[in-house]
């Protein structure tokens, strides 16, 4: 397989991510905000965040809405820059053997942890074997669960040994590297080497975080300090951004973004998140899957775009981003993107279902888009002669019953993506830990384990098509869209830039003068 891995590497990256910066640590093009005005050093800014985070340890974070956070604090050896690019962070340089199982990584010269200390190999070594249960046979992060051996080549140089070739393995690598032995205070005293470093946290109300003035990236960051503010409603979002206790709020719908336009800048861009209709497989009568089936076609996708997204969003059936074009199949047709009753209403009939049936929709409160969707669907679904009640929760009651402990009949909300076509599909797998709605099928398990192995990037596409199908057809929960993100942001502020990944990257945010 003489060199074969290491083409194939590079074709993913640009085929999946649109194009490559290179590995040099420093991100390519230009995806920030059009504030005028030259940046100035120093101040602080207050961003609104809609969930409390769930973590303070980064091998332990499992909310979007905490990782978004965490992006400031720690880094890996490689991270992720806002074109999608895969660049080094606390590694300068990182090479793959010819048959994809030895990772060699030189770390960076001079890089500090917040404490002051340098980063070593020894950390590298550690902070490896902690997240991928090396250390004490407990996996924190899946994904790495394949690594064999962490061995340290010399001062600079640590090489890592896997079990199986991935050609999508090398963005889990951007696991945080922290102190060797600090994982029992990471919950406590989290210390990183990203630009910022932990001041503070208040369950229910935010955290902060100092610029860290050792940071590898020169001229990074900007602000002093950033406080990340927990809003819990989006009534309270638009009182704090007109009020001028917050300067940034994301997540706005597009009625929130009409009614600030005048007096904020308003930013969008496509969001890398799949909101859906979940349904719990192994509730009743979700368990059948005739009832699933109905719900995909008495939803009006069409309908929920406009009265939510102002028509800026992307229908879609499975789980998977558009955006990954190598990968992605399309499927609307299936139960198509507008409502079609008597199909609907036939399918529950078959299904022993003739008068119709009652749903709950669990639905985070603190999560207007969600909310708002919620409120159309119901509507939509009467139609049909499904009778669902709406059930708003707390972002934690949310997190601890619906996800953790899939104690919930159906929900709205979104799933994140990281840089890789599988991320979104893997939790769809029968035994994944991720696996919320329950869906069970062998054949899909079969394929997602082919195309993870498969080296022939055509040959794994083609199987990520084929488990997005089965995902469809089972009508495993009811897929709605890709919504876009907006974002507002006070006049006077630069700098904001938009990922593909859930993050609130502040290094490069500044006040203008």
């Amino acid at each position: 397989m003489k060199k074969k891995f290491s083409i194939l590497m590079a074709l993913l990256l640009v085929v999946a991510l649109g194009g490559c910066a290179g590995d040099t640590g420093e991100s390519s093009g230009d995806k920030s905000s059009s504030a005028t005005g030259e940046p100035v050093y120093g101040g602080s800014v207050v961003v609104g965040v809609q969930q409390d985070i769930d973590s303070l340890d980064p091998h332990k974070a499992t909310a979007a809405g905490t990782k978004e956070i965490l992006f400031n604090i720690f880094e890996g050896l490689v991270k992720v820059d806002e074109n999608g690019s895969l660049i080094n962070a606390v590694a300068s340089d990182h090479k793959i053997s010819d048959d994809g199982l030895v990772y060699t990584f030189t770390l960076r010269e001079n890089v500090k942890f917040h404490n002051g200390n340098k980063v070593t190999a020894e950390d590298v070594k550690y902070s490896l074997e902690r997240a991928s249960g090396l250390l004490d046979g407990t996996a924190l992060i899946s994904t790495l669960k394949t690594i064999q051996s962490v061995d340290i080549v010399d001062e600079q140089t640590v090489q890592v040994t896997v079990g199986s070739a991935n050609t999508e393995l090398i963005y889990s690598f951007v696991a945080a590297i922290i102190p060797a032995g600090s994982g029992e205070d990471a919950e406590g005293t989290p210390i990183g080497t990203g630009p910022f470093s932990f001041a503070s946290y208040k369950p229910q109300e935010g955290i902060v975080v100092k610029k860290h003035a050792d940071y590898w990236q020169e001229g990074l960051p900007y602000l002093d300090e950033v406080t990340f503010k927990i809003i819990n409603s989006p009534d309270t979002a638009l009182i704090d951004l007109r009020g001028g206790s917050i300067d940034i709020y994301p997540y706005l719908t597009d009625s929130q973004a009409s009614e600030l336009k005048d007096s904020f800048q308003i930013l969008a861009a496509p969001s890398n998140v799949v909101q859906a209709l979940f349904l719990n497989n192994a509730e009743a009568p979700l368990d059948n899957v005739k009832v699933r089936q109905a719900i995909c076609y008495a939803l009006d996708k069409d309908s929920v775009n406009e009265f939510v997204m102002g028509g800026n969003s992307t229908p879609v059936s499975s789980a998977m981003l558009p955006t990954l074009k190598e990968y992605y199949v399309e499927l609307n047709d299936m139960y198509g993107t507008g409502a079609n009753i008597e199909k609907a209403k036939q399918l529950l009939t078959e299904a022993g279902y003739p008068n119709g049936i009652d749903l709950e929709i669990t639905v985070p409160s603190n999560y207007e888009v969600h909310v708002q969707t919620a409120e159309v669907i119901a509507e939509q679904l009467k139609a049909a002669g499904i009778n669902a009640k709406i059930n708003p929760v707390e972002w934690n009651t949310w997190l601890e019953d619906c996800y953790n402990g899939r104690k919930y009949q159906t929900t709205i909300s979104g799933i994140t993506c990281d840089a890789t076509p599988g991320y979104l599909l893997t939790r769809f797998q029968t035994e994944s830990s991720k696996n919320f709605v329950n869906f069970a099928n062998a054949k899909y398990d079969e394929l997602y384990v082919k195309a993870q192995n498969s080296l022939d990037l055509k040959e794994k596409a083609d199987y990520y098509k084929q488990i997005q199908t089965i995902l469809c057809e089972e009508a495993g929960s009811a897929f709605i869209q890709v919504p876009p993100i907006t974002i507002a942001m006070k006049q006077n502020l630069g700098g904001y830039k938009f990922y593909p990944i859930y993050v609130q990257d502040m290094s490069t945010v500044y006040w203008t003068k």
